[in-house]
């Protein structure tokens, strides 16, 4: 090459993923080393992929199984719903499944067949309430959502430009729209006080999505877009009505486009929640930037069978997005089961398999699992947000971490791995306050059972090295962990640093080597182009 200015950049990237990795001793620093056979990018992907990989390789490699290894890992990290196989794969194998027609296995249209995507309008415009009828045109199915962020991403930014998103979110939009697209993310950063205008922990603002965009434009950085997770993933958050258009009344201002992404929709399982989809509302501020999209993995827990679909009024979105469904189709005879499993109209025009049958009991399912797990962290006095959508818990393990820090918060992710628990911890949703983790309670119970009794062990272990040291080290600390109960939360606690602890820079803090490739400023020294 000219010159020797990517060699330097690239010396530069590796000494901090050393510098990373190291700290952390997450990974060996000579798992990172650039390989001769790929590209400048083919290396950032193969980073990527190495940084997120030790929880799950692990898990692969020791698998619980109630007969064949007891003693195997648990996986509370996954977001899948464990509790339908009976329902879904009787569904799955009924005769109407097994239809095959030449269409079937020619090549499509890349929006997806017709008959597919007038069956997604029809069921969107029953379970979203829409006002009017939603119409085929305005649909296109692809294989899964990630793949649907991947090419919003793509169409709507170009690379190094960015799109706007609370913290803590789900952590696979990073690579979904960084990977292809070199879209990287800005982060509107949620916390649990409940202070100015917040009511709840974590409650998004549009005062809180102004700054975020303000800093950005102010580091020179041009963002094309806003994400919105409603369920919310890992908070389990339920927007309301006049939340929702306060904050796409704050895109239409700064003409963002919205993608919200209502994949958890229908597995809101306590009667007392209810949810507003965006394609209910009676006006859109600006439709031609309100891009919705769902997808069957999470409401009718079928996460191996790859679906997503993606609503948008707009023809020059839709149609830039159905050229990259030339590389994310879904195969003709999965078309077809999805047609059949959303038209199931039984006597009457509402779905009667999906609402009498499948929801009713998946809701029950849900709702008994929630209360099993939300029941033994009462009775471990653990903070958690109680919350009616998705399969998970967002949990306050603030008070087991002595300093309060996110190498602390990673020990302590991975002390939950060595007694064959998997967990998710706060730093892999990019949340701003070590401590908190994320559980996924949408399982049986006796897995559910045993999951718990090994994060309990854990959490008495900690609890008594906690005590022994504050002996040893007398400390003033007002860290009670009790707290007001309220509707919103149960046992938030009203968490203070402990005064002896020395606050250290969240500039050193920064967990994984993921997690340090997404944070725009890693973003934005080590490109593509860079990096070669």
């Amino acid at each position: 090459g000219g010159g020797g200015g990517g060699d330097l950049q690239e010396m530069r990237a590796r000494s901090l993923m050393e510098r990373r990795a190291d700290m952390h001793g997450f990974s060996n620093p000579s798992d990172f080393q650039r390989s001769p056979y790929l590209s400048a990018r083919g290396n950032i992907a193969n980073i990527f992929r190495g940084s997120t990989e030790e929880g799950y390789k692990a898990y692969h490699a020791d698998k619980y199984d109630e007969d064949k290894n007891p003693n195997g890992i648990i996986n509370f990290g996954t977001s899948e719903n464990k509790l339908c196989f009976d329902l879904m794969s009787k569904r799955l194998t009924q005769t109407d499944m097994n239809l095959m027609e030449p269409p079937l296995l020619q090549y499509p249209d890349w929006k997806g067949h017709m008959f597919l995507r007038e069956e997604v309008a029809r069921f969107l415009t029953y379970y979203c309430k829409a006002p009017a009828p939603l119409k085929a045109e305005n649909v296109i199915v692809l294989n899964g959502c990630g793949s649907l962020f991947s090419a919003l991403a793509t169409v709507l930014c170009d690379p190094g430009e960015a799109v706007l998103i609370a913290t803590p979110f789900y952590g696979g939009i990073t690579q979904s729209v960084f990977l292809y697209g070199n879209v990287k993310l800005v982060y509107a950063y949620l916390d649990s006080k409940i202070t100015g205008t917040s009511t709840r922990p974590f409650q998004l603002t549009v005062e809180k999505l102004e700054k975020a965009l303000q800093d950005a434009r102010t580091d020179g950085v041009t963002v094309r877009a806003l994400i919105l997770l409603n369920p919310q993933n890992p908070l389990g958050d339920i927007y309301s009505l006049s939340e929702l258009r306060d904050y796409l009344e704050f895109a239409k201002r700064h003409e963002l486009h919205v993608i919200v992404d209502e994949i958890y929709m229908l597995s809101v399982f306590d009667e007392s929640a209810t949810f507003q989809s965006v394609l209910g509302m009676d006006r859109l501020p600006d439709p031609q930037r309100t891009h919705v999209m769902w997808g069957i993995s999470k409401d009718f827990a079928v996460s191996g069978i790859r679906f997503g679909t993606l609503y948008t009024e707009n023809q020059d979105v839709a149609n830039a997005v159905a050229s990259l469904c030339y590389f994310h189709g879904v195969c003709g005879p999965v078309q077809h089961k999805v047609a059949q499993l959303l038209r199931d109209r039984g006597e009457s025009v509402a779905p009667y398999w999906i609402n009498q049958v499948y929801l009713r009991a998946n809701h029950a399912r849900l709702k008994a699992a929630h209360t099993y797990v939300t029941d033994e962290l009462k009775t471990l006095g653990v903070p958690f947000l109680n919350r009616n959508a998705g399969f998970f818990v967002w949990i306050d393990f603030r008070k087991y971490l002595k300093t309060g820090t996110f190498e602390e918060e990673m020990l302590l992710w991975r002390r939950f791995l060595d007694n064959k628990v998997l967990l998710s911890c706060g730093k892999a949703f990019e949340c701003s306050e070590p401590g908190w983790f994320r559980i996924i309670f949408a399982d049986k119970t006796h897995r559910l059972q045993i999951g718990m009794q090994r994060i309990r062990k854990v959490l008495e272990e900690r609890e008594q090295e906690i005590l022994a040291e504050e002996k040893e080290q007398p400390c003033q600390s007002d860290q009670d962990g009790k707290a007001d109960s309220t509707d919103e939360v149960i046992f938030v606690s009203r968490h203070q640093e402990p005064t002896c602890a020395s606050s250290s820079n969240l500039g050193d803090l920064i967990g994984l080597l993921q997690q340090q490739m997404r944070s725009s400023d890693w973003l934005q020294k080590n490109t593509a182009e860079q990096f070669a």
